[in-house]
Order: C-alpha cells, then structure tokens, then sequence
C-alpha cells in the first residue's frame, strides 16, 4: 500500500518539533553569560574560524550596525578578539579568544550532555533514522543560504 505525505502537516509538524527542540536545547543555558545572537556568531566563529564583521552579519544574517554592536559586546566582554586585516587596512578580523572558544565548549558541553542522554533511551532504527532526518535538514537549511 502506497502513503502519500501531506506536505502541509510535515511542514507543520516539523516545524514545532525543531522550536521545541530549540526550547530544550535553550533551556540547558541557565546561567548563560552571552544572548543566543553572541552565542551564534561565536559558534559560527569557532566553526569557520576568524573573518570581518562584514563576512560574520552575512552568515549570520544581520545587518552589519546589528553585527558591529554585537562585536562590540563581546570584544568588551573578552570573548572576542580584533586584528588588523592582512590585506585591507580598512577592516579588521574578529576571532574567538581563549575564554570564546571555552565558552563556546561548555555551550556545547551542556546541550550534548542533554541530547546524548535522550538518544541514549533510542534503539538503533531511531538513531538511524535521526541520522537520516539530520542530513536533510542540514541540506534544507544550507540549501537557503
């Protein structure tokens, strides 16, 4: 017997899993000492490593007044650090500092401890297929960047 998908319902329906996972996830940074817009350009700074102001609002989509003053938070908090561009003596390089990139590790610290603890109570079909459900949404996700 052949099922269709109601695209509809799967988009809603997956929809509020990801904004209730989203709320888990939140929910494990009690004592968080950055807001989750610092806590994304930290992460997308860890990830794909030092770049300018301009380059980090374009990933983060955020204009760039928006990202100079979260630079500017964090670069006061000593998360971040800023250097002189190699090439363009017009723009500077944000990077992570020692303390960023520790933050940024207890961050991920907590949400796996989290997560890992959840999967732990799923037999192997349903980590498959989690497995399976995350490739397509990264793709989705990247695939509108």
């Amino acid at each position: 017997m052949f099922v269709t998908v109601d695209s509809r319902v799967l988009a809603s329906d997956l929809s509020l899993a990801v904004v209730r996972l989203a709320r888990h996830l939140r929910s494990r940074r009690a004592d968080a000492k950055v807001s989750l817009t610092q806590l994304s350009a930290m992460a997308t700074l860890a990830r794909e490593g030092a770049m300018t102001p301009g380059a980090l609002a374009a990933r983060e989509r955020v204009q760039p007044p928006s990202m100079t003053r979260v630079i500017a938070s964090l670069l006061a908090a000593g998360f971040v650090e800023r250097a002189p561009h190699p090439t363009d003596g017009r723009q500077v390089i944000v990077t992570l500092s020692e303390t960023g990139l520790a933050l940024i590790a207890d961050e991920t610290h907590a949400r796996e401890v989290w997560m890992n603890s959840k999967l732990a109570d799923l037999d192997e079909t349903q980590l498959k297929s989690l497995e399976d459900a995350v490739a397509i949404i990264t793709t989705l996700v990247n695939e509108s960047d």
